[in-house]
């Protein structure tokens, strides 16, 4: 296997009281060293469950997993859906390490953040306290955080939001991963220091010389940093390409309605942006057919009610970019031509 990360039929199910939540289903994708991969979609659509396996977070007791999950590590290929937990444990932080949502609930507020990261140090390295104090001032000045030999006394809550996120990349990043999963890494952060962020994790990753599993729901965050992208509705991925395919030529009705909805420059107008109608469907009780039919504005030109009884496959339409529909490829493009005409024209859908 010459990927970092290959994920092949993964599928996740927790069992509830109401019933069992299909989380997860079909995913697929690889990751390879030196790029970039983005999970995009609405919340609820499965990216965080998804990264969760990656590091094989879920409870084992109850979560049922299937599929495989293969690692490429220095001692050969792990399957972390098959593995022991011994050996899963040794891959997190070390092989794969992650940048959760919240700083602030991830790092410990009665520690200070030389001792945090001191400690993720310690856990995989034979070496002394001191030798970990060096590694934590070294990591905290690498992500650009000043004074860092002082500012690695301090406590959480002594640092901003963006800074407190500069601390969990470091702490990610103080075993020299191979893959790195950052979810939702610039959360709750205003658009300044989101950009300062995305910047940071591009300059790390050709530094560390790393795969980037980058988790959002907002399209625009990926626009000018993932290599590729991948398009999550319902717990399945509905469309995946190279970025400039999947913002230039969507053909994915959820994913040309994802675009719509994003702010554009390039508008003419200042109308009022169209939201994609409904609610996401319940995980538990899903009906059959295509997961987006009820809020497809595309559904009435498939014949025989196709989208009702149904869920389309995830197949190549052109080389390199898959995409679940039963509509043909010409309507389509079509369709995706016109939806950014209007975007341009006046933000309207």
């Amino acid at each position: 296997m010459s990927h970092l990360l290959e994920i092949k039929n993964l599928q996740v199910a927790f069992p509830t009281h109401d019933g069992l939540v299909r989380a997860v289903s079909e995913v697929g994708f690889t990751l390879d060293r030196g790029e970039l991969v983005a999970i995009v979609g609405e919340s609820g659509s499965g990216k965080t469950v998804t990264s969760l396996s990656v590091m094989s977070l879920h409870n084992r007791r109850t979560a049922q997993i299937s599929g495989q999950i293969l690692v490429q590590t220095p001692g050969g290929i792990i399957d972390v859906v098959t593995a022991e937990e011994p050996v899963v444990r040794a891959l997190r932080g070390k092989t794969v390490a992650m940048i959760f949502q919240d700083p602030m609930s991830s790092l410990h507020p009665y520690y200070t953040i030389s001792n945090q990261l001191g400690e993720a140090y310690l856990i995989h390295n034979k070496a002394s306290k001191k030798e970990a104090n060096a590694r934590a001032i070294e990591m905290l000045d690498l992500v650009g955080i000043p004074e860092p030999a002082k500012r690695a006394k301090d406590y959480p809550h002594q640092f901003s939001g963006g800074m407190r996120q500069r601390v969990m990349i470091a702490m990610a990043l103080i075993n020299n991963p191979d893959i790195l999963i950052a979810d939702e890494p610039t959360t709750a952060l205003d658009v300044t220091v989101q950009a300062q962020i995305l910047e940071l994790l591009r300059k790390l990753q050709k530094e560390f010389s790393m795969g980037i599993l980058l988790i959002t729901h907002d399209l625009g965050v990926v626009a000018g940093i993932a290599d590729r992208v991948n398009v999550m509705y319902a717990g399945r991925i509905v469309e995946s390409g190279v970025v400039d395919e999947i913002y230039y030529r969507p053909l994915a009705p959820y994913t040309m309605a994802l675009l719509a909805s994003i702010p554009s420059i390039a508008a003419k107008g200042a109308g009022q942006l169209p939201a994609i109608p409904g609610q996401p469907p319940s995980m538990i009780s899903q009906a059959p057919g295509c997961s987006f039919q009820p809020r497809c504005a595309l559904t009435h030109l498939v014949p025989n009610g196709l989208c009702l009884r149904v869920m389309p496959d995830l197949t190549e339409d052109e080389p390199g970019h898959f995409a679940r529909c039963h509509l043909d490829l010409a309507t389509r493009t079509r369709a995706a031509s016109e939806a950014r005409a209007n975007r341009i024209a006046g933000g309207r859908a």
